[in-house]
């Protein structure tokens, strides 16, 4: 798809790296360039069953396949140039890094377009391009509200256990790129742009319905661990006869009408205190222990098959182990030897197109 695309990814850590990953992943030529002394700090970020003395790590590869790789200073002059040879010919340039440093390394927007009119450039920053402040994604997640109603009352705040943010992060930035490399391809006069994505409004703009029910409602979210503010039985842990763990997320009356009747429990889905979605959130701990007696009488697979076929939202609750064992994750497992070691990630394309 982007095969004629060239794209050179001066970027580190996760956000931007994914961004040159998924270039690459459709057939753009990425050459991901780093610092001989100091490369990308992910190399090193590993976890104790790795092999210390090699080059990549697990976290490395997740975001970085399919690259090129290139040792520059960009300190050194003759560094420097090498660079400015490879935006001749670049299509996107990606980069995080702090406020300053492009002029400190002579790699500004203006003098990066000097040999490259048309360059896209694309920045990954903390909270803004005039801030100065070492962002990472846990410090994202506590700022912007995240972790305040992630977790459990008796657990309290807790973080997502992926960079969350930075994955966010990494679409917004592949997206306005994307609208950039339509603008060049129908104006033959085009430009260059830079397109700016900051940790901070990334996260701040995922926070939709929780930042429409503060809003609107002044609503301040609470940990509830799973459960859901708006909808119920969503979220609520349930176990079955062979001892296995599900969920439902109920977000609609038909939908647990139909939960009602598989459990012997139709009476319920009339029950005023039930009926209705609003009703069901309020009465949500009542509803639980009378749904949980029921559900537990049945097995797994049973609950699900039923669930399935009658398109009431329910899965079971899997760890990694169990996920990477069915063929539909199986199928989006990328392999590819970097360093001479064998290295496995996801794909980071999850749409396909006929």
């Amino acid at each position: 798809m982007f095969k004629n695309l060239k794209v050179i990814d001066l970027s580190t850590v996760l956000a931007g790296p994914s961004v040159g990953s998924f270039f690459a992943e459709l057939g753009a030529d990425v050459i991901k360039v780093e610092n001989p002394v100091y490369p990308d700090i992910t190399r090193s970020w590993k976890l104790p069953m790795e092999n210390q003395s090699s080059s990549v790590s697990a976290y490395f590869s997740s975001i970085n396949y399919k690259k090129t790789y290139q040792q520059l200073n960009l300190k050194l002059e003759s560094d420097r140039e090498k660079l400015y040879e490879l935006v001749k010919t670049a299509d996107i340039l990606l980069m995080n890094f702090k406020f300053g440093d492009q002029e400190k390394l002579k790699i500004t927007d203006e003098i990066l377009r000097e040999f490259n009119s048309q360059l896209i450039i694309g920045k990954i920053n903390g909270y803004g391009d005039k801030s100065d402040r070492v962002a990472y994604d846990l410090i994202l997640q506590a700022e912007s509200g995240i972790m305040s109603m992630n977790g459990t009352p008796e657990s309290g705040p807790v973080k997502m256990p992926v960079a969350f943010i930075d994955v966010l992060a990494a679409h917004h930035l592949k997206e306005g790129l994307l609208i950039e490399l339509i603008s060049k391809k129908s104006n033959e006069n085009y430009k260059g742009k830079s397109v700016t994505v900051s940790l901070y409004e990334a996260a701040v703009s995922s926070l939709a319905n929780q930042a429409s029910n503060y809003l609107m409602n002044n609503a301040v979210p609470q940990r509830i661990g799973s459960l859901h503010p708006n909808i119920a039985p969503y979220g609520e842990l349930f176990n079955t006869s062979d001892d296995r763990t599900i969920t439902f997320a109920i977000g609609s009356n038909t939908h647990f009408s139909k939960l009602c009747d598989y459990l012997n429990l139709s009476a319920l889905a009339m029950n005023n205190r039930y009926s209705t979605v609003q009703e069901r959130v309020k009465n949500r701990t009542e509803l639980f222990e009378l749904l949980k007696v029921k559900v537990v009488e049945h097995s797994a697979d049973e609950t699900l098959e039923y669930m399935n076929e009658h398109f009431v939202p329910c899965g079971e609750i899997k760890n990694l182990k169990a996920v990477f064992e069915t063929n539909l994750a199986q199928d989006l497992v990328r392999s590819e030897v970097i360093d001479g070691v064998e290295t496995k990630r996801v794909t980071g394309i999850a749409f396909r197109s006929k």
